[in-house]
């Protein structure tokens, strides 16, 4: 009996622990745009992170690209909307706020995907993983804000709206029927294109031109762009989307949600920046909520969701 509760177990961390690597490179993109942009170069710098992605991935993913569907081209690039979506609101929040509350606000992702998940079900989440995710949110707020938080500013709206939509991205990936089955390679070179092209559209009337911003980068700076774009943009949401498909959103939204924590690690370890006992704490708390988080998020409905579709297909005449 032990023998299948084993392999169960590490079938566990296996599928967890590529999306605590996405968290943990996540964490590493605060230090590195601070090195690459500024206020009134979020949106040129963000073109430059998705666009040098699009050759590499596009020349790979080809082949799948011409088999894709009308309707997988449209869901691929309704996700694009949306992710191009977070990253406006999280980049012009980040720098209308202070990183504490946009740490803090950011991570409510993790409350806030299980519960639109609970709703979309109809059923009620595990109490123990809510209480994981509030000691969670708890840590976070220690761990950003070392205990102290300003009243809220049009950032923090901002980076709230980021929140929401996170959690929306996360729900519509594992539930938007299109493009269940899509390569995922394809399917992460169409959203990208389209959240490349928002940006795109965006930098027309904000900021110096991308191409401006590109011949002012030094060796380091491109460094970190490269950084930005392999690690942070390109492993970071095939793994997101191959991730929300083996498990739960719920799992994926509370591995993510460590984000803060490794942020701060990046800041200690490369920025020099220092943390007060409450915040070692938090950081603390993090942790264990996480790994209580992941034994007790629900179990994923894969079966239950393919028995509801066959349900709802026309009976044969």
């Amino acid at each position: 009996m032990r023998a299948p509760l084993s392999m169960s177990s590490s079938s566990s961390v296996l599928r967890d622990l590529p999306v605590l690597l996405v968290a943990v490179v996540w964490g590493s993109s605060f230090l590195a745009v601070q090195r690459v942009a500024g206020p009134g170069t979020a949106v040129a710098m963000l073109v430059l992170r998705f666009g040098l992605v699009l050759p590499l991935l596009g020349a790979v993913a080809w082949p799948a690209l011409r088999r894709l569907s009308r309707a997988e081209w449209l869901g691929g690039g309704a996700l694009g909307l949306v992710l191009s979506g977070i990253f406006l609101l999280e980049t012009y929040g980040a720098v209308h706020t202070s990183a504490t509350n946009a740490g803090l606000i950011i991570s409510l992702a993790m409350v806030l995907t299980p519960l639109g998940e609970s709703a979309l079900g109809r059923t009620a989440p595990p109490r123990a993983f809510l209480a994981a995710a509030g000691l969670a949110v708890l840590g976070v707020a220690l761990l950003t804000g070392d205990g102290g938080l300003r009243p809220p500013s049009l950032g923090d709206l901002l980076v709230l709206g980021a929140a929401l939509v996170r959690s929306a991205f996360v729900l519509a990936t594992a539930r938007v029927r299109a493009v269940r089955d899509t390569d995922m390679l394809a399917l992460t070179w169409v959203q990208l294109a389209v959240a490349t092209a928002v940006f795109a559209v965006v930098a027309v009337v904000v900021g110096p031109s991308p191409w401006t911003l590109a011949s002012s980068y030094g060796p380091d700076q491109w460094a970190w762009l490269l950084h930005l774009s392999l690690f942070c943009t390109l492993f970071a949401f095939f793994i997101q989307m191959w991730a929300v498909r083996a498990t739960s959103p719920s799992r994926v939204s509370l591995l993510l949600g460590t984000e803060p924590l490794w942020a701060a690690v990046f800041g200690i370890t490369i920025a020099g920046n220092r943390m007060g006992p409450l915040a070692l704490v938090g950081g603390a708390l993090v942790l264990v909520a996480t790994e209580w988080g992941r034994r007790t998020a629900p179990a994923p409905r894969q079966a239950e969701a393919e028995a509801a579709d066959r349900e709802s297909e026309p009976a044969p005449a």
